[in-house]
């Protein structure tokens, strides 16, 4: 069973210096259907204006993943870190107890373009922790790459949850296939481009919920990147 979410029926909040797109309820955004999926609670599609950013401020008990399309997005926390955040990188930040934090565009003539993912942990109380890791375009050319997992395998960057996350730069004609688990689920969320999922058109910005299926092929009709989640 593939359920989709099309991108125009998605949450929006455009606040000038940010316009976000909400996957699931979000903030001043409430739809009872769409709530999350399985673990996934969170995906905004969100673009920051040039010298804007998000300011300080808390979280708690959540596995924050921030993945940037376009632009370079500077972080820093209560932990103590300072990076920045471009594309083929991905952020890992595990809110637990309690950590503070901010983003913010630094560049004076381009929006960046990010998805900023929330997932349930496993369990709540963790201590607060950042990772983040590179995957270069030839790790994700036409081929599904591990990217983030709870075990932390094949240099993912670590997340407290039974998900594995992939990433895919598929080019057109191209196709992958995953398998699911008895029992597993995916999400497939499209961030450029657009693809057939098991047949079923998805273009930019859509979503797709999987259930009762063993495998998933993706198939770019045209230059696409790919986010798919594998969920207990």
């Amino acid at each position: 069973m593939i359920q989709i979410r099309k991108s125009s029926e998605r949450g929006n909040a455009d606040h000038g210096w940010l316009n976000s797109y909400h996957t699931f309820s979000f903030a001043d955004y409430h739809d009872p259907r769409f709530m999350g999926f399985r673990q996934l609670r969170v995906i905004n599609e969100d673009r920051v204006q040039p010298g804007r950013g998000f300011g300080t401020h808390p979280h708690r008990d959540m596995e924050i993943i921030s993945y940037v399309l376009d632009g370079a997005l500077e972080h820093k926390d209560s932990l103590g870190t300072g990076s920045i955040i471009r594309p083929g990188e991905v952020q890992r930040m595990s809110a637990g107890t309690g950590v503070t934090h901010s983003e913010f565009n630094h560049s004076k003539s381009s929006v960046v373009h990010f998805l900023q993912i929330w997932l349930l942990p496993e369990k709540e109380g963790l201590p607060p922790s950042y990772e983040q890791r590179e995957f270069p375009p030839a790790q994700r050319r036409d081929q599904l790459r591990l990217v983030a997992a709870r075990d932390g395998r094949d240099g993912a960057v670590t997340i407290h949850q039974d998900v594995d996350l992939y990433a895919a730069l598929l080019s057109p004609g191209t196709s992958v296939e995953h398998s699911l688990r008895a029992g597993r689920h995916a999400w497939l969320q499209v961030a450029a481009g657009e693809v057939t999922l098991n047949g079923k058109n998805l273009a930019a910005g859509d979503g797709a919920a999987v259930s009762d299926e063993s495998s998933v092929r993706i198939e770019a009709i045209e230059s696409s990147e790919v986010l798919l989640f594998d969920l207990a």
